[in-house]
């Protein structure tokens, strides 16, 4: 119980080591482990794993770590659904998705919306940044909950080996998660396989374990959460600040050193690291000013002057674009059925041009708003004589990988901005960012906005 914010609690509140171990031992007993097996296996403890008297923070505790799991319960599911929905976006009905094949474990198939344009924006933008601005409540949350993780036995009943098994998966997944995919955001592989189908699976490995935990530890943490008030602990001085009283799992050092900082010093480092983490990292996302400071960009913070001066993920050069391929002799090849016919840019300029501003979002967490100017999907489904394609597949002179071609779904074909984009900003796009065309539709993933574009099959 808290008394006027203070650390004042109640004397039954009070567990002491020997009653502790002594519960250990009920538990394990009456959850079928014979007395005499539990008790030598407890006298059998690792040599070098670290001890109760290792941990002597007077911070930790069931209500800190209960704190920091309550942020997470509410921050993790929004990088979890929004990373899911992502996978939607790439459109894993027509096998374009990595990984392609996931068994079971596959998603609903839906049409990716393109209202709002800044939809996949959107997500990927919360993916990627509030996976980011969490990382130092992630690693407070491991280091509040250390002891438990070395604690011996390391389980004493059925429900604690569940919860044993949910952290291996939880704190394993995460940790996975997270190295991987800050290393896919800065484009370093070091880890030498696919990103993509690791970070999937790897999901849904940390999925189940999240969800285990959180059905075992749910009402711990809100009992927890309960026991001392945030007000009040805001007011407490590092010189007030004392430990709480000993529980059953271990969190509460047994012999603890004096605070060298207050339970407020410690939530304000550790807020203080996510709001770092976020004016580092939001830019990217947002655009104009604030991108400035988004140190954390993979593609840098200024990408050159002029109507073409805006990110790319692919130059020409590293895409084997061969110049000659673009000039002249290019020509776009519309396909319906078994009806072909070609246009070169000329003639595509002389068609009704279509300006509309939109985003495009990459998967490392980037985008970048822009005016473009081009032809209607739709009515150049319409002069290949398909007025209402069930999809589009789009080929670039880019041969191979998940760049050389993209399918679109009927909705975003028919987008009234959905466009063959020949200009950007009022002049015509640069050789990096697509030229003769490229395409650029609503809300869609900025790997499938094709550049290079060489030919468009109308299918119905």
């Amino acid at each position: 119980m808290t008394v006027n914010g203070s650390n004042a609690q109640e004397p039954d509140q009070h567990v002491n080591p020997a009653e502790r171990d002594a519960d250990v031992t009920a538990d394990a007993v009456a959850y079928g482990f014979p007395a005499s097996l539990w008790r030598a296996v407890g006298r059998r403890r690792p040599p070098l794993l670290p001890t109760a008297r290792t941990w002597r923070s007077p911070l930790r505790g069931p209500w800190l770590t209960s704190v920091f799991g309550a942020v997470l319960l509410v921050a993790i599911p929004i990088v979890t659904v929004t990373g899911l929905l992502d996978y939607i976006a790439y459109g894993p009905q027509f096998g374009q998705a990595i990984p392609a094949d996931v068994g079971w474990l596959h998603l609903p198939y839906f049409d990716w919306p393109t209202r709002p344009s800044w939809l996949f924006q959107l997500t990927q933008g919360l993916h990627v940044g509030l996976g980011l601005i969490i990382i130092p409540v992630v690693l407070a949350k491991l280091w509040s909950v250390m002891p438990r993780l070395f604690t011996w036995p390391p389980a004493r009943s059925t429900a604690q080996i569940l919860e044993r098994l949910s952290l291996l998966l939880l704190v394993g997944g995460i940790v996975f998660e997270i190295a991987t995919g800050v290393l896919n955001i800065q484009y370093d592989y070091i880890f030498g396989f696919s990103f993509y189908t690791a970070h999937y699976f790897g999901a849904w490995v940390f999925i189940a374990g999240f969800l285990v935990h959180v059905a075992v530890k749910l009402p711990w943490m809100v009992r927890h959460l309960r026991s001392r008030s945030l007000l009040g602990e805001l007011r407490i001085t590092r010189a007030d600040t004392r430990p709480e009283p000993l529980d059953l799992d271990g969190l509460v050092a047994e012999d603890p050193v004096p605070a060298t900082v207050s339970r407020r010093g410690a939530l304000a480092l550790v807020g203080g690291g996510s709001l770092l983490v976020a004016i580092l990292t939001v830019g990217q996302t947002i655009g104009g000013f604030t991108r400035h400071a988004a140190l954390l960009v993979p593609r840098g913070r200024e990408a050159g002057g002029g109507p073409n001066g805006f990110p790319i993920n692919r130059t020409a050069t590293a895409a084997g674009i061969d110049p000659v391929a673009t000039g002249a002799a290019w020509r776009l090849t519309l396909t319906a059925g078994s009806s072909t016919r070609t246009l070169d840019r000329a003639a595509l300029l002389v068609l009704d041009q279509h300006t509309a501003r939109l985003p495009i979002a990459c998967v490392e967490g980037w985008s970048t708003t822009q005016t473009w100017t081009g032809v209607r999907l739709r009515d150049l489904a319409a002069l290949a004589g398909v007025s209402a394609p069930s999809s589009a597949h789009v080929i670039s002179l880019e041969e191979g990988g998940p760049f050389g071609a993209a399918t679109l779904q009927s909705n975003q074909v028919l987008d009234s901005d959905s466009l063959l984009a020949l200009k950007v900003n009022g002049a015509d796009l640069s050789l990096d960012h697509g030229y003769p065309a490229r395409i650029v539709v609503p809300a869609l993933p900025g790997v499938h906005n094709t550049k290079w574009v060489h030919s468009i099959e109308f299918r119905s």
